[in-house]
């Protein structure tokens, strides 16, 4: 049994949290609704073009998967840019 100022094995190493600003918050809370509507977009056009698959003309399913495309890339620009705000507040120092 570790003594009462050791920490537990499975806990060394870990970092814990830090406290985010009020400004800090708010971006987070705006990234994280960016990703979820653009996810909600990009999945209904992903619907339509695995459906146009089937009862759609060629032009038709070239404009669909175009749509699609054009959303992936916003919604994988808003993930890069969750992830970016998250490795900045990682490494930053606490800023309450």
């Amino acid at each position: 049994m570790p003594a009462a100022h050791e920490s537990p094995a499975h806990l060394k190493g870990i970092v814990p949290p830090k406290l985010l600003s009020r400004r800090a918050l708010e971006e987070l809370g705006s990234l994280q609704a960016s990703v979820r509507e653009l996810a909600h977009g990009r999945n209904m056009a992903f619907r339509i073009f695995t459906a146009s698959r089937f009862v759609a003309i060629a032009s038709a399913q070239r404009e669909f998967w175009l749509e699609f495309a054009w959303l992936d890339q916003e919604y994988r620009y808003a993930v890069r840019r969750l992830a970016q705000f998250c490795q900045h507040h990682r490494n930053a120092p606490d800023a309450r």
